[in-house]
């Protein structure tokens, strides 16, 4: 009797623990409500270290694109110092990745941008800054991610460009959280600390998906 309690007592461990180890491996991939805004554009422009680098190489990652200029004396320097915060929150993450996309690419050359991210302190390897053809970029921006990016001499540093950081999951697509009447933000606002904020939370959400 003693021998067929003890077995009915490590059988009903057994199931607990393996309705446990379920619900664990369900919520682990249960998919967070996130917003699918579409499919991240296609891409491939040379990084800092001159590499080829594609989204393609960004797949099985959670990562953050935003459109910038070394020398902007405006809102970049924000979004740089900002991005640094997510490199923090991430560093160490395989996982995790970043784009900075140059719309200077004329003087923004490899060297110039390898020169920039270590004045930054760029540590995280997944964080690439990268650079191309002009009218490449501005239609990736314009069109591809739908955020403005062009020159204007009238401009401080020549150039115009949003400030928005966009957010893509590890399958390529762009990914928002809602406002409080349940409209899509789509992007979020990199010169902001409300807008680190919030992308910080859906970083995390998106990394457990």
């Amino acid at each position: 009797m003693k021998n067929k309690y003890s077995y009915i007592g490590i059988s009903f461990i057994v199931l607990v623990f393996g309705i446990w180890a379920v619900k664990e491996i369900g919520n682990r991939f249960k998919r967070s409500d996130l917003f699918e805004v579409g499919p991240v554009p296609s891409f491939e422009l040379t990084d800092q270290d001159n590499k080829k680098i594609t989204d393609k190489d960004y797949k099985g990652k959670v990562y953050v694109v935003e459109f910038f200029f070394s020398t902007c004396p405006t809102i970049c320097p924000v979004m740089n110092q900002n991005m640094l915060k997510l490199q923090d929150k991430f560093y160490g993450n395989p996982e995790f990745g970043i784009a900075s996309i140059t719309i200077n690419p004329e003087y923004d050359t490899t060297e110039v941008l390898k020169k920039h991210a270590e004045a930054l302190g760029v540590k995280h390897y997944n964080w690439h800054f990268l650079t191309g053809d002009r009218d490449y970029i501005y239609n990736l921006a314009n069109t591809g991610f739908n955020v403005y990016a062009g020159q204007n001499k009238n401009a401080p540093g020549g150039f115009e460009h949003s400030g928005l950081f966009a957010l893509v999951d590890k399958e390529g697509n762009i990914r928002c959280r809602k406002d409080q009447y349940g409209n899509p933000i789509m992007y979020y606002d990199g010169t902001a600390e409300t807008g680190v904020k919030e992308i910080k939370e859906d970083i995390e959400k998106l990394l457990e998906e």
